[in-house]
């Protein structure tokens, strides 16, 4: 992972997230922080299985 991948990420998400303001849509991500939360463990989880080559 590089930061030019990291900045492309975080640029096609604050675009994706100004378009969708802009057209007054909901925004396309958990409103809450079990959601948020939910993501991050599954992210965790996989790379902890990844890690030890399972």
């Amino acid at each position: 992972m590089s930061y030019q991948s990291l900045a492309l990420a975080f640029f096609t998400g604050f675009v994706v997230g100004v378009i969708f303001r802009a057209l007054k849509l909901p925004i396309p991500a958990p409103n809450t922080w079990e959601g948020i939360l939910g993501i991050l463990g599954i992210f965790i989880g996989y790379m902890i299985l990844k890690t030890l080559g399972v």
